[in-house]
């Protein structure tokens, strides 16, 4: 089991590996501000009241903390995927692993916000661009 500050500092730590833009890695570090992301675009999650509500229910749920999300259409529905980092420090090492060329597995909650019985926990493909992120598979 970890604390809050522990999973925060490896988060600050992966979005420092993921080179998210530096002024998101500081709203997160300084503000407990989390950053969504559509096609590399980063936005606050508070600007969509919905999503931010759903991303404190995972984190009160499930005990672990949301450093960013990303938005995607995908063939099986509109998702959200919640990179977080667990409760549990022996699985952090899978938080996120380089497959290089900037590309990235993330352990993720997957929210199919089109059929909430889709939802799930498990890795998702990103991709680093400029400063943002955007689910790739």
């Amino acid at each position: 089991m970890s604390t809050k500050l522990e999973r925060k500092e490896k988060a600050i730590e992966v979005m420092k590996t993921l080179d998210i833009y530096k002024p998101y890695i500081d709203g997160f570090e300084k503000k407990d501000r989390v950053c969504f992301f559509e096609r590399f675009g980063g936005f606050w999650v508070e600007q969509e009241p919905e999503i931010e509500k759903k991303m404190k229910e995972i984190e009160k749920e499930y005990n672990c903390t949301v450093y960013a999300i990303t938005h995607e259409y995908t063939e099986f529905g509109e998702c959200y995927s919640f990179m977080l980092i667990s409760d549990y420090p022996e699985e952090w090492e899978y938080a996120i692993c380089e497959n290089g060329n900037r590309e990235f597995n993330a352990f993720a909650y997957v929210w199919n916000r089109s059929d909430d019985d889709c939802s799930e926990f498990g890795d998702v493909g990103i991709k680093s661009f400029g400063g943002g992120l955007a689910r790739i598979y």
